[in-house]
Formats: C-alpha cells, structure tokens, sequence
C-alpha cells in the first residue's frame, strides 16, 4: 500500500475516533474529543469572497470492479443530440481514478464521497481477497467519506469494522507476505445500524469536512430494509432504522454544532424514466423523470440537508426533489461499478454557513475508456491479478455466445435461466426427487461473455468470471414445498415487498407460466398458466425445489421460500455453475444461450 502522508495518518486517526463513536454517550463527546485538524480535507486554496463553490464528486455501488467491467455491464446509455442513442465502453478503477483527479484540478475545494455498495459481490480479482484490494484502491482514489450500503454487510459487521480499521483476515490471514491490510483512510458511515445489544451505532454516524473556514457535514445511511436482502449471519446483532428519521435526527445535531451545509449519502435509489445517464428526469418538471423508494424519502428529509447522494439501484440519475418546505433540492446517482461519477457544485454562503440552493448544479459524467489510465491503479491491478491468477484463470467451461444476466434485457434473464438448470442439476444428485430450482434475480451479478478476456481465448468460461456472476458464497440448498407454497412465492415476486420493484425468480427449466403485468400485486402472475413439466401445479401436493441459501432464508421478500420443510444443504451454488459448464459443455460442443421463454410477460 501506499505510505501514508502526514495527511492521510491524520484521516486514519480521524476515521479511527469516529469509528468508536458507540463509545461516547453522545455525538456531540464524539466531535469534542476529535483533535482541531481531524476533519480537514486534502485540498487547499483561497479563502476568497462571501460565497465559495465546492465541488463534490461522488459515486457509488462500485462493488468491486477494479477492471473494467465487461458486456453490458460496462456500457452506459447516452442520450445524442439527434434523438438516437448509443452505448458507450465505461468504467474500471484505472480509468475512475483519472477523471476524478482530472476533475478535480484547478478546484482548491473538492470533497469526493460514495453511497454505499463499494465492497461485496465483487469480481474475483476483489472479492478472492475479501475486498481489501478495492478498499485499497479508495484509498488510493484519495475518497473522503462514503455511507454503507446493503452489501458492506455480506460477510458481517466484523467484517465491516476491519475493512474500516484495518488488520489481516481472521481466517485467510494477510495475502501479502510482509504487508498487513490497513483498512479505510475514509469513514463509513452507518448512522442508522445499531448495535440491538447496546443500542449504539455500529459506525460513526456523521463527518465534517472542513476547509478554510468552510464546513460541510456527511450524513451515511443504508436501506432501512436491509435485513431483507443480506444473509442473516451478516446483520445478526444488528438493528436497521427508518431513513428519514434518521437522517433527520443527525441534520438537527449538525445544525446545532454550527454545521448548516448538510449532504446525505443515501444507499437507496430510484428509477428514472430513460436509462440513458444523461436524461433530463426534471422534465417537464423538478423530478417529475424518476419513481421509487428515493422520490418519498427526498421529499421527507429535513430541508436543513442540501443534497442527496443516492444508490442501491444501479441507476443514473440527476434531479431536483422539492424538499418538505417545497424548495427544490439535487438527488443524484452514478450508475455503478464506476462508470459514471457525478459532479456537483455546492455554492458555499460565508455567512449563513449554508448552501445557496438555487445555485446548486450537478451532471453524471462517463468514466471513458478511452483517456489515459492511472499507473498506480494499473500497478495494483497487476499485483492483486498475480496473487489470484492460479485460481482465477482455469477454464471451467464453454459458451457459444454472450449469455446475458446482468444485461438482459428481460426480467428473466437468459444466465439466470442457465444458473437456475445448473441448481436443479445439482439438487438431483443430492436427492433425485428434486423437481425444479429458482434463483434470486440479484444474485446474478453479470453477464457471461463470448470475447475472451485475456488469453484464455474466446468462449471460453474462466473460473473468475463465474465468480464475478456469482459471488456471494451461497450454497444449494433443498427443501419441500407444497403447490400452494411456490404458488405464493410466486406471487411474492410482484407483490408485497416487491410490488413496487418486482424480483423475478429465474426459473429452472420444465417451470413455465404467464405474468400479466397489466394487472396489480399478486394477480399478475396467472395461476392457471403454472405448469410444471407441462402438468398444472397441484396446490396440496409437495415438491422438492432447489433453491440459493439466501432464498431459503427467506431473502428479498420471498417468506414462503423460507417455509420449507426437511432441508438438505448441497455445495456452494459457484461450484454447482462451475460443474454444470464443465459437464455440459466443451470446446467443440459449447452451451448456447437459454432462449427465456419459461415466462410469458404480458405488458
């Protein structure tokens, strides 16, 4: 790792104080005992005149992808002046950290700060190494601040703190020899995880980036439902509150400390009309482009916070939501895996302490590929790709043609259709009996493509990229359902929790039925259309369904999942994929692409 400069120790001791805030009995002891020089930022430059422009870039659900990201998981939308569109190559570490530090020259201030999802499920070249190469990277980024988000919790909030403090794996150990992992010189923020012991936040809740007078406080949050969509081993001991509440809770504090410039980084999102990154979603009115959980929260939040740095959606968005009083206030996201990084201007009044807010201005810019890397990012990429090559580069299978996941442009998703035949394949030779197999749409994280990625040559599947498709470490899982029972978890798909944002299972094959989405809720998915191996699903008969260990549990709102009876626990679902390529497939007879026909989609 690079060494430290004076400044980057003195982050490190800051991050450490604030770390242990669920030590002091309050916030305000927390920032009392915080030495004078804590919180300054990196960059310098006049003290200029009344009003002072502070640009903040931002970011988020980078999840790892140190390399850039491949198929269409590393391509934005762009809106063209014609009316057309295009795709446009984006993203990857060597890239992100030359747009940030070309964005940020000629602008003494600049706070650069992320929404969550930065680590967890990454790309093998990260997640081999438990994250620690990514973490290294922001560092490296020169990233001042970021708020968890769901997938920080994946391995745990012990876990968590060491990516924050630093030290080796308690079972992996360190990966370098002679080099010890020194964890975030940024705080994560996590001012609404509690401790369900103590009551005290995991994480520090909030921090102030000063400079030259000027003040601007960071509020981090995560999705109240995280417990939803996490392991249970990975929230456990832990409790998730209300957002806005929250939020709200921490903007008074800041106030009263004199902080009246507020940001909140929030890991929840939204979903704009276009999936182009330059699309005006305040067309034809502030906000009027953009739907989901982040419309009602921006829109509850206290107007002492200034702007809202989003996540969790993946989507890219720039828009002014009217706050509580009305008044118009930026909420933005940046895609994900770094593709896109926003940059906003924060018009900073000297004398109220305050953002102007009609002065605020903000843009999504793309992470081109075609600008010059970053040698330190190209340095650490080479010595992680060193330490993880014996494992990552053995070929596992073959494929004719990209397979679609991430990408697809259909809920169900061609690879999640291969996932789910590659479960069910697994199950029976576990248990015979077993009938069909569903698989969670987010566990899913990329796309299988044809090109090769380096030399192990086209159509060629490497066993990294079957782990940057799977990651998580889930295992298959089996258990009985009756009729009724997959009828419901069905349902659950566009119902419920999920009504809003649906989650489609990926089916196994010989599972077919119709979802009319012209209906509402449950009654979308079309009862009478479920079939199983062309028979009708029989309410009170039982049926062995393979199933992800997060599914079984219960994940993503699918309650009747996790009612099944006389379980069974198989391998871990990557090995399952890995053994299903290789037995299925060769050099000379490579596996086409799933059609996704299993459901029938009525818009």
């Amino acid at each position: 790792m690079t060494p430290l400069t004076p400044h980057r120790t003195r982050r490190r001791a800051a991050s450490r104080i604030l770390a242990a805030a669920a030590g002091f009995a309050t916030v305000g002891a927390l920032v009392a005992a915080l030495p004078a020089n804590a919180t300054q930022d990196r960059h310098h430059g006049g003290k200029g005149g009344r009003t002072v422009d502070v640009q903040l870039l931002s970011f988020n659900d980078f999840h790892g992808n140190l390399e850039p990201p491949a198929g269409s998981s590393g391509q934005v939308t762009e809106n063209l002046p014609d009316g057309t569109t295009r795709k446009v190559d984006a993203g990857g570490v060597e890239y992100l950290a030359t747009s940030l530090r070309t964005a940020r020259k000629s602008h003494p201030y600049s706070v650069t700060a992320a929404a969550g999802d930065l680590i967890g499920a990454s790309p093998l070249l990260s997640g081999l190494f438990h994250d620690e190469p990514t973490v290294e990277a922001m560092n490296k980024l020169d990233l001042d601040v970021t708020s968890v988000g769901n997938h920080e919790f994946d391995e745990g909030a012990t876990e968590l703190a060491r990516m924050q403090n630093g030290g080796c794996h308690p079972k992996d150990g360190c990966f370098e020899d002679g080099k010890k992992f020194e964890g975030a010189d940024y705080p994560y923020l996590a001012a609404n995880v509690t401790n369900e012991k103590t009551g005290k936040p995991i994480l520090a809740s909030y921090w102030v980036w000063k400079h030259n007078g000027v003040k601007i406080g960071f509020i981090g949050v995560t999705l109240e439902g995280t417990p939803d969509i996490v392991s249970a081993d990975g929230v456990k001991g832990l409790k998730f509150h209300d957002e806005i509440e929250t939020v709200n809770k921490y903007a008074k504090i800041l106030d009263k400390q004199g902080v009246k410039s507020i940001v909140t980084l929030i890991h929840e999102g939204g979903v704009p009309a276009s999936g182009s990154y330059n699309y005006d979603c305040d067309s034809p009115s502030g906000g009027a482009g953009i739907s989901g959980p982040i419309v009602d929260i921006a829109k509850s939040i206290s107007p002492k916070v200034d702007a809202l740095v989003t996540g969790h959606t993946h989507n890219a968005y720039v828009c002014t939501i009217p706050d509580p009083s009305g008044k118009p206030r930026m909420v933005t996201s940046a895609s994900s895996y770094g593709k896109l990084y926003t940059d906003t201007t924060l018009t900073y009044d000297r004398r109220t302490k305050d953002v102007v807010r009609t002065s605020v201005k903000s843009a999504n810019h793309v992470v081109s590929r075609t600008q010059p890397k970053a040698a330190d990012m190209t340095a650490l990429i080479g010595r992680w790709n060193k330490l993880a090559a014996p494992v990552a580069n053995q070929p596992v299978g073959y494929i004719s043609a990209d397979i679609p996941g991430r990408g697809a442009a259909s809920p169900e998703e061609p690879l999640g259709d291969l996932i789910a035949d590659a479960q069910l394949a697994h199950a029976k030779t576990l248990d015979p009996k077993t009938s069909l197999a569903l698989m969670n749409p987010g566990g899913v994280r990329s796309d299988l493509v044809y090109k090769a990625s380096s030399s192990e040559g086209d159509g060629v599947v490497t066993y990294g990229e079957g782990f940057t498709v799977q990651p998580f470490s889930n295992t298959v899982n089996l258990a009985d359902l009756t009729g009724a029972q997959v009828i419901t978890a069905l349902q659950q798909q566009v119902s419920g929790s999920n009504e809003a944002s649906p989650k489609i299972l990926q089916p196994s094959a010989g599972l077919t039925y119709t979802l009319d989405m012209t209906k509402t809720g449950a009654a979308r998915v079309v009862v009478d259309s479920i079939r199983l191996n062309g028979a009708a699903i029989d309410p009170a008969a039982t049926y062995r369904v393979a199933m992800n260990s997060f599914l079984a549990g219960g994940g993503d709102g699918f309650a009747a999942l996790g009612q099944g009876k006389n379980p069974l626990v198989g391998s871990d679902d990557l090995k399952a994929f890995n053994d299903y390529l290789t037995a299925n497939s060769s050099a000379t007879s490579p596996i086409a692409p799933p059609k996704a026909d299993r459901i029938t989609i009525v818009k």
